[in-house]
């Protein structure tokens, strides 16, 4: 993701393109979960660390058990090497921010930091066995998904063919003023805006905005011709404008509405609409896509559904951004829920998609990547990317890389 760009806030709006859970989810802004908790001690060294309440709230009350040593895992040089390299670029993150897992702190990770700088990357597996232990949170089993940086066609003024408007971030979206709305669970005051009277209220959800609700506030940023690939350009939360002269503009991430999203692949399923039989389509980002094209009317209706809406900004860097405000790279960046993943630490994943196995950095994060072990892997951008995310769908056993001294302050 985003990304996101974004996570700063997220590159991905997305949560994945598989169908399983929650199919093409929203990027969001970072959410900062519940403060540190204390952590219980283990019944038995190695048993895993479990508090009633409340469930899940962080991967300390998940629960927590030690892994085996790197070493074990079998790192390849090549992979290696480039989770070193993107560790490093999240170092000024790790360093100075709030852990809201309840694993680590900022000075935690002063050390293989500061090592990893001069580290040489021909022998990276070392560093991670010098200078990490292996958490699992909870049973480990994971779920990973696929995200992209995508390019579709947009032009920066408005133009015949070019019709669909691509916001900027309202100045009237914001979040309420203490006792003017509920808080949100992790604590945050909700999205939103303030009427004529005064009042907060919901922000414009899809609909509103898509039938004018934004129309000639000179919000247009960009135009696009085609509303079904914006929609999945929010989807990602980041992507690119490509005009038929050939120019390119990059759009990060600016802002979500405040409704919660809805996964369209799920609605289709429900209704009977993914499958291989007769009148059904895949359950993929393109299937999804193809149907939308072939129904435009329900397809138009079906994207409604989500209420969810992701404004932009432009993005001058040369690479999409994540969470932590760092680039995100291919097939090394995953995006995680920061209540479970320390934003920056390594994280090794062992799934049944052979070219997701391997060591991952969690630098960004997702409106759909919730919960402990749920995960997004970056492919980058261009028709490869598209199409190996747009068909993820991983199952396994996940692993957190945390530095050594950890797991023994926490009881382990």
């Amino acid at each position: 993701m985003a990304a996101r760009s974004t996570r700063h806030v997220p590159f991905a709006q997305r949560a994945g393109l598989a169908l399983a859970l929650s199919l093409l989810a929203a990027c969001v802004p970072t959410v900062t979960p519940p403060g540190r908790q204390p952590a219980p001690r283990p019944s038995a060294p190695g048993a895993p660390l479990v508090t009633p309440a409340p469930p899940q709230a962080n991967a300390v009350t998940a629960g927590l058990a030690r892994g085996p040593a790197p070493s074990a895992l079998g790192l390849a040089p090549g992979n290696a090497g480039a989770a070193l390299n993107a560790f490093l670029t999240s170092c000024p993150g790790l360093v100075r921010r709030n852990d809201s897992t309840g694993l680590t702190q900022p000075q935690d990770w002063t050390l293989p930091c500061a090592a990893a700088r001069t580290w040489p990357r021909d022998n990276a597996a070392a560093f991670f066995d010098g200078y990490f232990e292996t958490a699992r949170v909870g049973d480990g089993s994971t779920f990973v998904t696929g995200y992209f940086e995508p390019e579709i066609a947009g032009v920066r003024t408005h133009q015949p063919g070019f019709d669909v408007p691509v916001y900027g971030v309202p100045a009237d979206l914001v979040r309420a003023r203490p006792g003017d709305a509920q808080p949100l669970p992790d604590g945050r005051m909700p999205l939103g805006r303030y009427d004529a009277n005064g009042q907060f209220v919901p922000y414009f959800d899809r609909s509103q905005i898509e039938d004018g609700a934004l129309a000639g506030k000179g919000l247009e940023i960009a135009w696009a011709a085609d509303p079904a690939e914006l929609f999945f350009l929010q989807v990602q939360g980041s992507g690119r404008l490509r005009a038929p002269d050939g120019s390119v503009i990059r759009l990060g991430y600016g802002a979500v509405n405040g409704w919660d999203y809805t996964g369209i692949g799920t609605i289709m399923a429900q209704q009977g609409l993914i499958g291989t039989g007769p009148g059904q389509y895949p359950g993929s980002m393109q299937g999804i896509l193809r149907y939308i094209h072939d129904h435009p009317a329900e397809g138009d209706a079906l994207m409604r559904q989500n209420r969810s809406y992701v404004f932009f900004r432009e993005n001058p860097q040369p690479s999409a951004v994540g969470a932590m405000g760092v680039p995100v790279s291919p097939r090394t960046t995953v995006a995680a829920d920061p209540a479970f993943v320390p934003l920056g630490a390594p994280v090794w994943l062992r799934v049944d998609r052979p070219q997701v196995s391997g060591l991952w950095v969690a630098q960004d994060t997702g409106g759909a990547i919730k919960g402990p072990n749920r995960f997004d892997s970056f492919w980058g951008a261009g028709a490869d990317a598209r199409l190996i995310a747009g068909g993820m769908s991983a199952h396994g056993q996940a692993l957190l890389f945390l530095p050594k001294g950890t797991l023994a302050r926490l009881g382990l």
